[in-house]
């Protein structure tokens, strides 16, 4: 039996040891700063089943969700733990809550090395319908945070209640070849106050253009367009990013029966000021093939083709658009027309101009063609539109500040969608269009009957 003495060492022995780890796990902290989220947290996509939540961390810390569909986190579950590095991953992390109901609203907090941090707080975020529902998307580019770092359109917005946000490209200013510059115009941006609850309670998804690819008009030779992706990818929770053969940012998503498919129009497009002709390319082969399968195979009333650049000819011969590759834009309409695909939506940014046009292409024995123009969200408005003469004007362009609003109602027969822009304080900017999925049928001309309006 051991003596008092004995004991008292074998204490002594544990306690020492318990407080040599406390130190080493304290010096390491001090070494790396206190467990903390530096952006986010940020909503990224979801299906009728899952909710994925992005966040930047301070340092080399573990990271989890911790979620309950009740206020008071009873029941509560927890995300599988991650530990993101400087090198692979820059602090950030991609958390997926999973086994959840659709069209439900779940509590959710982020937790650093198993403690809640302690400067957030519990937000909510919603699971997409598990089948053909009435919903809200809205979307923008262009928010320049060099020019305007408060960035009021956010709260106009949130007004709203959207159900899912789309970043359409130019969403940070880098124009620079360094893509830790990118970077670091990333956590500028979602760090403005206004814009972070937005983030964490709206779905947020996102293609490029070309100040957040590179230079201004870049294009295919871009040379750090490598990394440029590598950092697009960190900074957004997109459901996926190319194909494995054909990287980029292109992918597709479905929600509420609605399919949406984004478009690279970066990392494959031939300049602009290249002779146009069927050698050159806006999306690259391999990009096309994808994006055709796709909307063959769609049976959705809606597709939404989501497009950083303006699908219009108002920008002309070698502009920054669709305008300098109207071969390759045409055949696809085309190819829509004679796979007789119905449904086909357009949406774009980059302009400074808030527009609404249309490209009939019931006049070549399919249907009309609308694009909805949203730009920009953050910064002064261009006047460029007064010289510029699209195919057809469906309403006089807007100059302030703008989001694109999309409003489905796939609960009536035919189905719906109401398009507009809304202001800074979110209120509408036009009379809206209204569409029914057999306005978007061949055969069908639409469009000359919705012009002119305010």
């Amino acid at each position: 039996m051991p003596n008092r003495g004995t004991q008292w060492m074998t204490f002594l022995g544990v306690f020492v040891c318990l407080f040599l780890y406390a130190a080493q796990a304290g010096a390491a902290t001090s070494r790396i700063g206190y467990p903390r989220a530096m952006e986010g947290p940020m909503v990224g996509y979801v299906t009728p089943d899952t909710i994925s939540i992005w966040v930047r961390l301070a340092g080399e810390f573990r990271v989890q969700v911790e979620h309950s569909a009740s206020p008071d986190f009873s029941g509560s579950r927890k995300t599988e733990a991650v530990k993101p590095s400087k090198e692979t991953d820059d602090y950030t992390a991609v958390l997926r809550m999973t086994g959840l109901e659709p069209s439900t609203t779940y509590h959710y907090r982020i937790l650093i090395n198993g403690q809640k941090d302690p400067y957030l707080g519990a937000y909510t975020a919603r699971t997409a319908p598990g089948g053909p529902a009435r919903f809200k998307a809205a979307f923008g580019s262009c928010p320049r945070y060099q020019r305007d770092p408060v960035q009021p359109i956010w709260l106009g917005l949130a007004k709203l209640q959207p159900d899912l946000f789309f970043w359409i490209g130019d969403n940070i200013y880098g124009d620079t070849l360094l893509p830790e510059m990118l970077a670091e115009e990333y956590r500028k941006q979602l760090s403005v106050p206004n814009l972070r609850p937005f983030l964490a309670s709206v779905p947020q998804l996102a293609v490029w253009d070309d100040h957040d690819f590179g230079l201004n008009d870049h294009d295919r030779t871009n040379p750090v367009k490598e990394g440029a992706l590598a950092v697009f990818r960190q900074y957004w929770a997109n459901p996926s990013h190319g194909l494995p053969e054909t990287p980029g940012v292109f992918f597709n998503y479905s929600y509420g029966g609605v399919d949406f498919f984004f478009l690279d129009c970066r990392y494959y497009r031939d300049p602009n000021e290249d002779p146009d002709g069927p050698g050159k390319t806006f999306l690259g082969a391999g990009q096309m093939a994808w994006l055709k399968e796709g909307l063959t195979r769609s049976t959705a009333p809606f597709k939404v083709l989501v497009s950083g650049s303006g699908w219009s000819n108002a920008k002309g011969t070698g502009g920054d658009s669709w305008a300098s590759c109207l071969h390759e834009r045409d055949a696809l309409f085309d190819f829509i027309r004679d796979q007789s695909v119905a449904g086909v939506l357009l949406i774009s940014g980059d302009t400074h101009t808030g527009e609404f046009n249309a490209i009939p292409w019931s006049e070549k024995g399919g249907y009309d063609y609308y694009d909805l123009v949203s730009s920009p969200l953050a910064q002064q408005a261009s006047t460029g539109w007064r010289n510029r003469f699209p195919e057809l004007r469906v309403r006089t362009p807007y100059e302030g500040v703008n989001a694109g609003l999309m409003e489905f109602d796939l609960a009536v027969s035919p189905p719906t969608v109401s398009l507009n822009l809304v202001d800074v304080d979110g209120n509408p900017v036009w009379t809206p269009v209204t569409l029914t999925a057999d306005d978007l049928r061949n055969g069908t001309a639409s469009a000359r009957s919705k012009t002119p309006l305010p």
